[in-house]
């Protein structure tokens, strides 16, 4: 188990807040043991659950170009036929994951391909499970077209309180399924827009891992 890049500069802050805290701690209740110790053990508290936040998993990722794998951890929230307006502009097949605040949140290509189309929108920061998130947030949208000539979109969600969305894909470039296409910070939603006909091979409430779970067969 590693830590991700994306959070050395909140485990440094975590740790110069912990550093700040316990100091006044014994300056102004050196004498107070009862209050000192819940100062250690909400400040032990914070750093671990930081740094879990930002764990990095090594996942090994089984290259199929008819599969396409969960792009991140979390919880199934959406099966539904609907209407893609920004890029396909026509019916297709929603498959959400919303991520809480204790699952991995580092977001992973659900297939290997070339970027056709990448934009950030800016926007609100609805609670992720808000049916308005995924065309009012703060959000990603990343179409990329295997080798098959199939096409998957996949877009990243921040949520209430998700507010910074990292990105390391620009359009033309070359993705592998299962490597990291991005991260999103402290609870957020990443859906994904499949080709009707596609077999999803997850159900609504399912916990899925991001580049090992195969979302659904094109």
């Amino acid at each position: 188990m590693t830590i991700h890049k994306e959070g050395y500069t909140s485990i440094a802050l975590t740790v110069l807040l912990i550093f700040i805290v316990n100091a006044f701690a014994h300056y102004y209740f050196a004498d107070n043991t009862l209050v000192l110790w819940i100062i250690y053990i909400f400040s032990f508290a914070l750093f671990v659950i930081i740094l879990q936040f930002f764990r990095s998993p090594r996942r090994i990722t089984i290259l199929n170009d008819h599969h396409v794998v969960c792009p991140a951890d979390g919880k199934v929230v959406v099966i539904e036929e609907t209407e893609e307006t920004e890029y396909f502009k026509d019916r297709r097949l929603q498959v959400s994951i919303f991520m809480s605040p204790v699952n991995v949140h580092i977001n992973r290509n659900p297939v290997s391909g070339i970027v056709q189309y990448f934009k950030y929108h800016p926007g609100k920061y609805l609670a992720a499970w808000n049916p308005k998130s995924s065309t009012d947030n703060e959000r990603t949208t990343v179409v990329v077209e295997n080798k098959l000539g199939i096409s998957v979109l996949f877009r990243q969600i921040a949520g209430a309180l998700a507010r910074r969305i990292v990105w390391y894909v620009k359009e033309g470039d070359e993705v592998v399924q299962g490597r990291q296409f991005g991260f999103i910070k402290f609870g957020s939603r990443v859906d994904v827009f499949l080709p009707l006909g596609s077999k999803v091979n997850v159900n609504l409430g399912d916990m899925v891992k991001g580049g090992i779970t195969v979302l659904a067969t094109v």
